[in-house]
């Protein structure tokens, strides 16, 4: 006798979630005008059932694009998208989405749908975008996938864009590393661009995830790289900027970095090297000159809400990553409210001393602060 149930066979697909795919597959609608809709109808759905006119209410749409958008509800684009989706191991992440990246919620034109192959997890917060040029010197690679290697082996995920040259450094650095990285494309996940980076993105999708707001079959257009930028900096808490001309695409991200509020960083180069003069800019404009890892660990800010890497390891600052797990977990104690020593020696089952010893420590390196009676706070 059959089974009732077939593990294998498809499910339906939720109906928010196909809307909004079908959405996402209309010409013309980009972050910016998804997110006027959104405003407009509160849902997908609602977008899709509203008349011409009370589309053409919405800034930046018109007859044509309309038009393109009633058209969609009967379109059978977005089922086989789904079906394509679920066929390579491809999850579609609408915005309003549990598993949807936090540090992308937060900049002002996040992709109402991400598809995502691999898996981004919350420890993935903590994350710093390295990116050059695709043209760049032995010294650039070098740099870029040192600073891979070991901010992932620090426990940074690595985030890029996959293109040729500092970017594939980085992937790479991290990988080595046993580490965690992130490829944004600006493609689809279906057409790996460049082709010769096909290996170079599994590895990637093993090693973390590959990300796109682009549908499957989305070949590679100038115009959409500088759209793709924005993620890489809107999924990090910092950008690395490791080799660049003065036209290199990677200052874009620089831009939206700042823009974003992150940290940006650049890495000097020979000073009469071209290759370099676009870090050089940056670092003269008054963006953080870095040599090493440590550098930027000491520069990174809190992060925007503690990450919580296991039940007993919470993150509050990039610069917690240095430390080791005996004294993490020492400070995962304390807190920004007054907690006396002795609550802090009772709370743990190590010796006292050794307790005593690594409280020293964390007040050297500014973690905490010893107050009056025995206090401590972070």
């Amino acid at each position: 006798m059959a089974d009732d149930a077939d593990d294998s066979a498809p499910r339906d697909p939720d109906p928010h979630l196909l809307d909004m795919l079908r959405l996402t597959l209309v010409p013309g609608v980009g972050s910016r005008t998804m997110q006027l809709l959104l405003e407009r109808f509160d849902s997908p759905g609602e977008v899709l059932q509203a008349s011409l006119s009370e589309l053409r209410e919405v800034d930046g749409v018109g007859p044509k694009l309309s038009m393109a958008i009633a058209a969609a509800r009967h379109s059978p684009d977005a089922e086989q998208e789904y079906r394509r989706c679920r066929e390579l191991g491809i999850q579609l992440l609408p915005r309003d989405s549990a598993a949807y990246p936090e540090p992308l919620k937060a900049i002002h034109d996040p992709p109402g749908l991400l598809y995502v192959q691999g898996g981004i997890e919350p420890r993935d917060s903590i994350a710093v975008g390295i990116v050059g040029s695709r043209r760049c010197t032995m010294y650039g690679r070098q740099q870029a996938e040192r600073l891979a290697h070991t901010l992932a082996g620090a426990g940074l995920t690595i985030v890029s864009g996959l293109a040729r040259g500092i970017d594939a450094a980085a992937h790479q650095g991290a990988i080595s590393a046993g580490g965690r990285t992130i490829a944004v494309l600006g493609t689809g996940l279906a057409n790996i661009y460049p082709p010769e980076h096909q290996e170079l993105s599994q590895r990637v999708a093993g090693s973390g995830a590959l990300v796109t707001e682009n549908p499957l079959d989305q070949a590679p257009l100038p115009g959409l790289f500088p759209q793709r930028n924005r993620l890489i900096s809107g999924l990090s808490i910092g950008v690395i900027v490791v080799e660049a001309t003065r036209t290199s695409g990677s200052l874009h991200t620089a831009r939206h970095a700042m823009e974003q509020g992150r940290e940006v960083f650049a890495v000097p180069g020979r000073i009469d090297s071209l290759a370099s003069e676009g870090c050089h800019d940056l670092i003269r404009d008054g963006v953080t000159l870095i040599r090493n890892a440590d550098d930027v660990l000491a520069a990174l800010g809190p992060l925007i809400q503690p990450v919580h890497r296991s039940d007993s390891d919470t993150v509050h600052n990039a610069r917690e990553l240095t430390l080791s797990d005996q004294e993490r977990r020492i400070l995962n104690l304390i807190t920004a409210e007054p907690l006396h020593q002795d609550e802090v020696l009772r709370a743990t089952d190590l010796e006292p001393s050794r307790v005593l010893a690594t409280l020293t420590v964390l007040e050297m390196k500014r973690f905490i602060r010893r107050l009056p009676g025995g206090h401590l706070c972070r």
